[in-house]
């Protein structure tokens, strides 16, 4: 019995479903990114994706240069307002600095005080600096969930995206706040 006119589906329909693997792979065609509908059906969308996800790493280094100039900012206006000193010493992003003595001997010690010290931030400067670190903890969380597709073109994309976005947007340092513990120092993590 001729069965050829029943309409079972295309084989190619069924040849493009989404491939995720949970191991190392260099997969190309059908890959998944992310979504379903983030669908590889071809090398050139494939490309497309690979620079979309440098751009997306590009751009988190983006967003943590625009949060260190928006802090910035917020602490010039905080000093010119008078709430704040010019100089700041004997201070690092762990606490206060501190000569105390102890048994006759002078130590150095580093006093907890970080909680307890600071100048609130205006309502609206903080409304501004929690969007900002929002959309970088998403951005961060997206580029992870890239880079659990254990593709390793894609986990290439993102790590050149970080790399190019840390070279565009990292080009200046304060050797002070380096040299005083005061730097940031976190790359592109989950959290």
């Amino acid at each position: 019995m001729d069965h050829s006119h029943h309409n079972h589906g295309s084989m190619d329909a069924m040849d493009e479903r989404c491939w995720m693997s949970m191991l190392w792979n260099t997969n190309i065609i059908n890959t998944c990114i992310v979504f379903r509908q983030w669908h590889i059906h071809s090398h050139f969308q494939f490309v497309l994706s690979f620079l979309a996800i440098m751009a997306l790493g590009c751009g988190y280094e983006y967003l943590r240069d625009v949060q260190r100039r928006v802090d910035h900012k917020i602490a010039v206006q905080l000093v010119n307002s008078g709430k704040g000193k010019n100089v700041v010493s004997g201070s690092t992003s762990r606490g206060r600095i501190a000569l105390v003595e102890e048994d006759g001997q002078d130590e150095l010690m580093l006093l907890s005080l970080k909680a307890d010290s600071g100048i609130e931030v205006p309502f609206w400067s903080r409304v501004l600096r929690a969007s900002l670190y929002g959309a970088s903890v998403f951005v961060s969380f997206f580029l992870m969930l890239v880079f659990m597709t254990y593709n390793g073109y894609l986990i290439l994309a993102t790590v050149l995206g970080a790399a190019l976005g840390h070279y565009i947007y990292g080009g200046r340092m304060d050797p002070n706040a380096v040299l005083g513990g005061a730097l940031e120092t976190k790359g592109i993590s989950c959290h």
